[in-house]
């Protein structure tokens, strides 16, 4: 029967204390200085090498050329005191967990007055020092503060803090940490080598990883795998079967399909996991390793030369790649919501169900309604917007965004009638009628289609007759422009539609357009004039002139560029407009204005003639107010 390798390989010296160089160097040093303490405190997590320490001290102690920290190994106290050797009866090791009871105190304090029997010292190592009760401390507490010169204690625990503080203040204290997975894999390669087994490099990888930074949980699970393994030695897939822990293909699929929002290869994935028959717990605590993973490549460059990712240099070429399809507020969420299906798979009766909801989180960051979820959707948004996809999928068969104009197809526009809201210039339209009805303006943009008649108030003479003429001339199409370089007069005909593009941008641009008009184009140059200081200076200060450039791209395919300036009565020009003809050439000239004449407001004959009454009859007659009349007391 084969030793253990974690006992087989137990070191000798300090210098084979295996990543604990902070606590090996300082006892090195005291003892070339011969300054020895009479009690020390290792304390650290299990596997570290607190109880070899003791015993390599003990050692060096009572080394015949000691106390020296390279004991000679010749001697009969080093020979005892060998990792396989019998032992030494000036060395004793108790376990306070079967002796921390007040009367083994007792005991251990009588004998601790005798001499040594053949070494220098009498070395008392306390295994498990935290089990020692309060009473068996106390008992203990003045022959730890005072010992014989021949005494030496050394206690060692996975819990410093249950150690009665008035035994850790007489004592020096070393705390012990866990090892790196790094320097473990080059510990368990030199323990195969010495082994003479053949190895794998991302084996040994996994192996340490397995191992959480415990140097003999790590060789008791190396030897697990080399019991089972066959002529081939340590291999990544002897390695992933036994230990039962995740492939990384597994985990690659799972962040891929993630980064697709492929739903159906996520789930996919998870019916591999259970079919296989890995521990789900495994899986996810290996998926949420992974996140962190990625979380530290997006943010530190060269994480893996610095040390902070252990893995071989195939997969974290794999990781990079992986960590570059996602935003740092998409990985964030990401990794919460993996941790909390940790959590929720503690003791879950259908751990499947929990994987699969789990999942379906993943896929949706909108079932987020804090800020976690807003952030990676803005992540994902952005990511689609960049790549192109948004815009193609609000505009079928538009060219991107970020294409230029000049490589966009020319379009068919469709016939659409613009009904010409001056009575003169109505009157001069020609009277021929389409064979077929076109598509009416208000179908392009539905904020000009008109009330209707039961919902508008009711008209004076005047206004019927110069309805009648409007309606009439309706009719007539005017075809939108076919070319790339829209001219003015037909920027100013399609204007609403123009502004009913630009709410489908943002609701705010269109009304901080709702009153505005083009001016003049020249040089590509759109000159668009705003009634109102406030709407102009917000234009120009909240990026609302780009969503305005976007609609005229949209409905003219021209791409211009936009200028906001101050011009009262601006929609004037709407007005007064007129109409466009397609056959005109005049009217693609590069540099054109449009004449406005506002007509002065002056009162008509209609208008009903106000007798001066005070401010209530006035509301009372136009408004229908109902004046109450003061309380009497």
């Amino acid at each position: 029967m084969s030793k253990a390798l974690y006992r087989t390989y137990r070191p000798a010296r300090l210098d084979d204390v295996v990543g604990q160089d902070h606590v090996t160097n300082p006892l090195r040093r005291a003892l070339e200085n011969d300054r020895v303490a009479h009690a020390y405190l290792f304390s650290g997590p299990r596997g570290c090498g607190k109880t070899s320490t003791a015993r390599i001290l003990a050692r060096s102690l009572n080394c015949e050329k000691g106390p020296t920290p390279d004991p000679c190994g010749e001697c009969q106290s080093c020979i005892d005191l060998a990792a396989n050797g019998a032992g030494s009866i000036d060395v004793i090791e108790l376990d306070a967990a079967s002796h921390g009871g007040v009367d083994d105190t007792r005991d251990l304090r009588e004998r601790a007055m005798f001499a040594p029997a053949s070494s220098r010292y009498k070395i008392y190592i306390i295994d498990e020092a935290h089990m020692v009760t309060t009473a068996g401390f106390n008992a203990l507490l003045k022959l730890v503060e005072e010992p014989p010169e021949h005494v030496r204690f050394i206690f060692a625990t996975t819990e410093a803090d249950k150690v009665l503080p008035t035994i850790r203040s007489r004592t020096h204290n070393y705390t012990f940490r866990l090892v790196s997975a790094r320097v473990l894999q080059q510990h368990l390669a030199t323990v195969c080598e010495a082994e003479g087994v053949p190895f794998e490099a991302n084996a040994l990888a996994l192996i340490a990883r397995a191992g959480a930074g415990s140097v003999r949980d790590s060789l008791s699970i190396l030897s697990q795998v080399i019991s089972g393994s066959g002529p081939d030695g340590v291999t990544y897939a002897t390695a992933v079967a036994q230990l039962g822990m995740t492939d990384s293909t597994l985990l690659d699929a799972t962040v891929d399909a993630l980064a697709a929002h492929d739903g159906a290869a996520l789930f996919t994935v998870i019916d591999q996991v259970m079919d296989a028959g890995h521990d789900p717990r495994r899986f996810v605590t290996d998926l949420l390793e992974r996140m962190r993973n990625l979380i530290v490549l997006q943010h530190v460059s060269g994480a893996a030369q610095l040390g902070l990712i252990d893995a071989p240099e195939d997969e974290i070429a794999r990781q990079v790649e992986q960590s570059a399809q996602f935003g740092a507020s998409e990985l964030a969420r990401a990794s919460d919501v993996v941790s909390e299906g940790l959590s929720g798979l503690k003791g879950a009766t259908a751990p499947r169900l929990h994987l699969e909801l789990m999942a379906a989180k993943l896929l949706l960051p909108a079932t987020d309604t804090d800020e976690r979820g807003t952030r990676a959707r803005l992540d994902q948004l952005e990511r689609r917007i960049s790549s192109g996809e948004f815009h193609q999928a609000a505009h079928p068969g538009d060219a991107p965004i970020s294409a230029p104009a000049a490589a966009m197809p020319p379009p068919v526009a469709p016939a659409i009638p613009v009904p010409p809201v001056a009575p003169a210039v109505a009157a001069a339209a020609p009277a021929e009628a389409a064979p077929s009805r076109p598509p009416r303006l208000s179908d392009v943009a539905p904020s000009t289609k008109k009330e209707s008649a039961a919902s508008r108030p009711p008209m004076k003479p005047a206004e019927k007759a110069a309805a009648v003429e409007v309606e009439a001339a309706a009719a007539e199409p005017i075809v939108a422009p076919t070319n790339q370089n829209a001219s003015l007069a037909q920027l100013v005909s399609m204007w609403p539609a123009i502004l009913d593009a630009t709410k489908s941008y943002s609701r705010v641009a269109w009304m901080v357009f709702s009153d505005s008009a083009p001016l003049s184009l020249e040089n590509g140059v759109l000159a668009v004039g705003v009634e109102n200081a406030s709407k102009a200076a917000n234009a120009k200060a909240s990026g609302h002139d780009e969503r305005l450039r976007q609609a005229v791209l949209d409905v003219f395919r021209t791409d211009v560029r936009i200028d906001i300036v101050l011009a009262p009565n601006a929609t004037a020009r709407l007005v007064n407009a007129a109409p466009v003809d397609p056959s005109d050439d005049s009217s693609n000239s590069p540099a054109q204005t449009v004449s406005v004449v506002v007509e002065p407001d002056a009162p008509s004959i209609d208008d009903e003639d106000l007798d001066d009454t005070s401010g209530v009859d006035l509301i009372m007659r136009e408004l229908g107010g109902t004046q109450i009349g003061e309380i009497e007391h």
